[in-house]
């Protein structure tokens, strides 16, 4: 294992701590409080600078991630409210979505709530409301490498319709900066069902500020709405008051193996006191995720850039349908999808 510049054994590392938790590894937390009270996370230390909070309750989606203690996500006014607040109406999620690093969107309705036969659709879907349960919490060593894996399932169901599961397990490494993804979403039930997915990861300040790189793989970009320049989607901005949200689609992406990069590089990012340039490495396999959306936020408050690894596009189910591009899921289908994101600090 490499640690602070050095490669390490086991044993050298455990001559050196009375517990591996004075470095990193997992930790379990019951929120108080407000509305996060009850909520369930698991934070995660890589010793490397990387902390992330697992929100077990909310998806086993991603709250707030840090790294040397500077947050690298963006957080909403709503804070890690607990999905009990939520009442499930069609624009509801925007009053208790969280925010953080990630949040996943589906697993039958992405985007713009509509009404699909006598179904009515929120936006985004309900799987970042639902809680999961939580199957697997622990470090271990395997050889010199110590590995915390989080594994929790999470049900999308209701009477006589939907019955799908998603397995989700994330895992880092100690002495490394980097989450790894891998989500199995299988159809349980006994009927073809609508299956549309997207990962919503979000980006703050200060890694999103006027000095912001950007670098997305598209073969071609066209905007959610028509009269948005394509332009300048790797432009940002300083916060402004009443800006129009921006979305745009990176489709025909270069991949090397079906594995898609997208990069944001801060070239002053805060650390200790200084300021240095570090990159955030988004990857995800294109078999099942094949499109990249982008959300393009810099308001006052709502100053977010989010990349979105997605199978459909962020106009909601019937849209999607009218594309041609709706997927579906048969009885007793799995898919399977891989997602990672990696840190890249060259002087550390």
């Amino acid at each position: 294992m490499k640690l602070h510049s050095k490669n390490w054994t086991r044993r050298e590392i455990e001559q050196r701590v009375g517990r591996i938790e004075q470095i990193g590894g997992i930790k379990r937390y019951h929120l108080a409080g407000g509305k996060t009270d009850g909520v369930e996370q698991v934070q995660l230390r890589t010793g490397a600078g990387l902390t992330y909070y697992i929100n077990v309750s909310r998806g086993m989606d991603i709250s707030l991630a840090e790294y040397s203690g500077t947050p690298l996500s963006w957080q909403s006014s709503n804070g890690d409210v607990h999905p009990a607040f939520w009442r499930g109406a069609a624009l509801d999620w925007l009053e208790t979505a969280v925010g953080g690093l990630l949040m996943t969107c589906g697993l039958t309705q992405v985007g713009s709530p509509c009404t699909d036969g006598d179904e009515s659709l929120g936006l985004h879907g309900d799987v970042h409301l639902l809680a999961a349960e939580l199957l697997r919490c622990e470090g271990e060593w395997t050889g010199d490498e110590y590995i915390m894996t989080v594994k929790g399932r999470l049900r999308h169901s209701r009477y006589f319709s939907e019955n799908i599961v998603l397995t989700r397990t994330i895992r880092s490494h100690l002495g490394k900066n980097k989450i790894t993804i891998d989500d199995s979403v299988e159809n349980a039930g006994f009927q073809k069902v609508p299956h549309m997915l997207l990962y919503h990861f979000n980006f703050g300040f200060p890694l999103i500020s006027e000095d912001t790189e950007l670098n997305i793989p598209s073969g071609r970009i066209t905007a959610r709405d028509k009269d948005i320049p394509v332009e300048d989607f790797d432009h940002w901005q300083a916060p402004t008051a009443g800006y129009r949200e921006r979305v745009y689609y990176h489709e025909d992406l270069k991949c090397v193996d079906k594995i898609a990069e997208a990069t944001i590089r801060q070239p002053r990012f805060p650390i200790g006191g200084s300021l240095r340039p570090i990159s955030v490495k988004l990857s995800w396999d294109t078999t099942n995720l094949p499109l990249l959306v982008q959300w393009k936020a810099p308001g006052a408050g709502t100053h977010v850039l989010g990349l979105e690894p997605a199978n459909c596009h962020v106009e909601g189910r019937i849209a999607e349908r009218e594309r041609g591009s709706l997927q579906y899921l048969e009885p007793g289908e799995k898919r399977d999808y891989h997602v990672t994101l990696e840190i890249i600090d060259t002087e550390s």
